[in-house]
């Protein structure tokens, strides 16, 4: 077998990234963008996130960041709408903001104050809304909470 002269493998030839110490510009939102919370990771390059306009989106992580910007669980995203289906439940992920800028987004008002940062699953939003999710079904009693 011949020896190895080169210098590594795939990730020496791709070139690897050097880390950006300096700001980046911020990416507000415009016509048929908006801002959204990745509640989980699905797979296949798709998430599931809670766009600030309530609604539950399936988002696709479009190839430009494949495998390049990694996605989680609570990450603040920009994601791109598609306005040509019927079905407006998908959109593509156009944009993932460091916990730095999402802070600076949620002091200009862009973000609402009662969102969450930086907590994974688990708390999204703070207890007001809660109560808006239909709180009032889960109402007990001090003799039923006992009983429980």
């Amino acid at each position: 077998m011949p020896k190895n002269k080169g210098k590594g493998g795939k990730n020496i030839k791709r070139g690897k990234k050097e880390a950006e110490d300096d700001k980046r510009e911020i990416i507000f939102k415009e016509d048929g963008q908006e801002y959204a919370l990745v509640l989980r990771m699905c797979g296949n390059g798709r998430c599931e996130a809670k766009c600030i306009d309530g609604i539950m989106r399936m988002c696709h992580i479009r190839g430009k960041m494949h495998k390049k910007v990694w996605i989680s669980a609570g990450d603040v995203i920009l994601v791109g709408l598609r306005m040509d289906m019927d079905n407006d439940r998908k959109a593509d992920i156009i944009h993932k903001y460091t916990p730095d800028e999402a802070r600076f987004l949620k002091s200009c008002d862009e973000l609402p104050r009662n969102l969450r940062l930086n907590e994974g699953i688990a708390g999204v939003f703070d207890e007001e809304d809660d109560i808006d999710c239909g709180q009032d079904y889960f109402e007990f009693d001090d003799d039923e909470i006992d009983r429980l």
